[in-house]
């Protein structure tokens, strides 16, 4: 965030919440089973969290609003030899030197830089996974959970599994009441929610392998089923002059917490290369090569971290609902793979190195353009 903005950090430090309490702001989250009683929490591994309109608006501050319009669908890319034309449903177009993609799970941009070479790893995966979901006043969700509240909380249970958390400064409460599905294929195809009776959602959780003070959470939550899709595999984040962004290129299982982040640090690289991109004076198909150059540095420095992040995240969703192909149902197995500095590579890592090498590779990359292009010569 202080690479990004300097003054990112400071306003998300305002709107932001961790556990309750002193002694647990070093949890990220509690481990305890969906079973009657719960059972005993196992410490998992900090965790601060904000309400996401509350980050948005944060980070939206600092664009000027001139700069930005809504209310556009983008409905084709076409590349040429010194730019990109981008054509909108509404019939407009515009023009831009680099396309960067930040366009979702289901992302136009990312069809245009796979569908020719790549076209199976266009569409999102679905795992075979949803859930229900659900932001109540903290009032009503300590009457049903009491201080369980207090904590970032896993729950895990077979084939059924809960994720909550608090926002909003302590105000508001979040929950994640997770399935695994007995259906392999998504049945919706342009969709990845689907509505359903309030009966079948509150039969996804009936039985004795849960307990009931999850019943009570469901019962307060809409009946919408929410998919679980990811991008499994993605060859490259970038096409000639047009790049992905976050979701657009590593679409992530929420069981990490990490999905976000994963967009910011591509944000933070891409924007030090166009940073640098603009001080170079070639404009026009002359700077085709310099662009090149760059979103190859890019993709080769983000990828690799970006796709280990999305594997575990699917990897903690199989712990959770005691689906992991060693661990099973196996708590003393589960539990060493979620601690012994399982996430101290993505959370202790120095993302000043990523970008200077980011921009080391473009360098040289350019420069043996410039070597080969005298060399013809």
């Amino acid at each position: 965030m202080d690479l990004i903005e300097p003054r990112f950090r400071s306003l998300y430090e305002k709107v932001c919440v961790g556990n309750k309490g002193e002694m647990a702001q070093n949890i990220f989250f509690e481990g305890m089973l969906l079973e009657k009683g719960l059972g005993t929490p196992w410490f998992i591994f900090p965790l601060l969290g904000a309400h996401r309109k509350a980050l948005l608006d944060i980070m939206t501050s600092f664009i000027p609003s001139e700069s930005v319009k809504f209310n556009k669908r983008l409905t084709n890319i076409e590349q040429r030899s010194d730019g990109v034309i981008l054509t909108f449903s509404d019939g407009t177009v515009a023009e831009s030197a680099i396309l960067a993609g930040a366009d979702g799970i289901k992302s136009t941009v990312r069809q245009h830089v796979l569908k020719d070479l790549y076209p199976s790893q266009v569409a999102p995966v679905y795992v075979g996974a949803y859930c229900y979901r659900a932001v109540i006043p903290m009032s009503e969700a300590y009457e049903i959970l009491g201080d369980l509240t207090d904590v970032a909380k896993f729950y895990f249970g077979p084939k059924r599994s809960a994720v909550t958390y608090r926002i909003t400064g302590g105000d508001e409460f979040n929950f994640l009441l997770c399935v695994a599905d007995s259906e392999v294929a998504w049945k919706l195809k342009d969709a990845v929610t689907e509505k359903i009776t309030h009966e079948a959602m509150m039969a996804d959780f009936e039985g004795p392998g849960v307990d009931d003070r999850f019943r009570q959470l469901l019962s307060k939550a809409k009946p919408i089923k929410w998919g679980f899709f990811h991008h499994p595999h993605t060859s490259t984040y970038y096409r000639d002059r047009v790049a992905l962004v976050g979701d657009s290129a590593h679409a992530s299982l929420p069981f990490q917490a990490a999905g976000a982040a994963q967009g910011l640090e591509d944000a933070l690289v891409l924007s030090s290369i166009l940073a640098q991109l603009v001080k170079n004076p070639e404009r026009g198909a002359s700077q085709t090569p310099s662009i090149h150059a760059g979103l190859a540095a890019y993709d080769s420095v983000r990828r690799p971290r970006a796709q280990k992040q999305l594997e575990q995240a699917a990897e903690v969703g199989r712990m959770i609902f005691f689906q992991h192909e060693v661990a099973g149902a196996h708590m003393d197995k589960i539990l060493p793979r979620l601690q012994q500095g399982r996430f101290n590579w993505l959370w202790f890592h120095d993302m000043n190195e990523d970008v200077q090498e980011a921009l080391n590779r473009m360098q040289k990359q350019m420069s043996a353009s410039l070597y080969n292009a005298s060399a013809r010569l």
